[in-house]
């Protein structure tokens, strides 16, 4: 499905330049699930999402989807920023599978505002053949500003995923991105703790003429690395990775805001370092659960909105 407009500035959807290659620790999963070949039909996402400003507000100007990835409308429901599209994500087979291949890209024009986030936490299921794959192109203009802010992903038991995240970001521009990584159904069953197969995420991050920003890359192997050593995950389960680009007079005041900690009582640790070539900061978090690593998140997030927009975060809702 799409919109009836698109942007000038926007390309048409799937046309974009940029690919991905498989990583190379994937080379020993290429087998194909008996059960459906990887990538046809129902097993290749693609949502392509573009953002406009119209007058007082941001617009959905752009929207292509392809099963399973879905996107519901554009809501304005943020009472401190009114003029921003907040905008559900959804996975309509409830899962990531085998063979599955998904690709998202979001364009953000000049001045438009965006709040991304998904319907629920990502779950992985297990796997005995192939790998799934997600490919994420986020562009933003001058002056524009994302919120990318999904739910955990879940990995369960013998997962293989990569993540592939290549971000374009104008100099006056400002991306949030975050990623919340769960061990795995820990309360369901002893080996499902970090018992993935393989976790890859990759980011990329450059300006509009191509010059490179930073690169990073986490890779989980657990049959090979202990995720249990120090350096690691030591006696910590979940795990956050916020990217924050952003102009540096903004990182500077965000950086002085933000705390650091390792508090192995509690089981929390957090803090935040610049990125490269003025392009912003990252924050880390390990925690025991969830939940308190989505607190550490949203404090981060809180202070990157007051100094960026000026404006409040909203408050969560019960269940957050």
């Amino acid at each position: 499905m799409g919109a009836t407009e698109r942007a000038g500035w926007l390309p048409a959807a799937g046309s974009s330049d940029i690919q991905v290659a498989v990583p190379s620790e994937l080379a020993l999963y290429s087998d194909e699930p008996p059960q459906m070949r990887s990538g046809t039909v129902g097993k290749s996402g693609y949502l392509r999402l573009g953002f406009e400003r119209r007058g007082d507000r941001t617009i959905l100007a752009d929207l292509y989807s392809r099963t399973p990835y879905l996107a519901q409308r554009a809501l304005h429901c943020d009472e401190a920023l009114p003029d921003m599209a907040w905008l559900f994500m959804i996975n309509t087979t409830g899962c990531v599978l085998q063979g599955d291949r998904l690709r998202l890209e979001v364009a953000l024009g000049a001045d438009a505002r965006a709040h991304l986030t998904t319907q629920s936490a990502t779950k992985i299921h297990a796997m005995d053949a192939n790998y799934a794959m997600q490919t994420q192109l986020l562009t933003l203009e001058e002056d524009s500003y994302l919120e990318f802010l999904p739910d955990p992903i879940i990995p369960h038991r013998r997962a293989r995923f990569a993540a592939d995240t290549r971000i374009m970001v104008a100099p006056s521009a400002s991306l949030l991105y975050s990623e919340i990584v769960q061990p795995g159904r820990k309360h369901h069953r002893a080996d499902e703790c970090f018992g993935a197969t393989l976790l890859s995420f990759a980011i990329h991050a450059a300006r509009p003429d191509r010059s490179t920003l930073f690169t990073e890359k986490l890779l989980m192997d657990p049959a090979r690395h202990s995720m249990r050593q120090a350096g690691v995950m030591d006696c910590f389960d979940v795990f956050a990775n916020v990217i924050l680009c952003t102009p540096s007079g903004n990182a500077d005041r965000i950086e002085a805001r933000v705390e650091a900690e390792v508090d192995l009582d509690r089981g929390n640790a957090y803090g935040a370092c610049r990125l490269p070539n003025g392009a912003g900061l990252v924050y880390k978090v390990l925690g025991r659960e969830t939940s308190q690593v989505k607190a550490r998140v949203r404090e981060f997030w809180r202070i990157a909105r007051e100094e960026i927009t000026g404006r409040a975060a909203p408050v969560p809702y019960l269940w957050q």
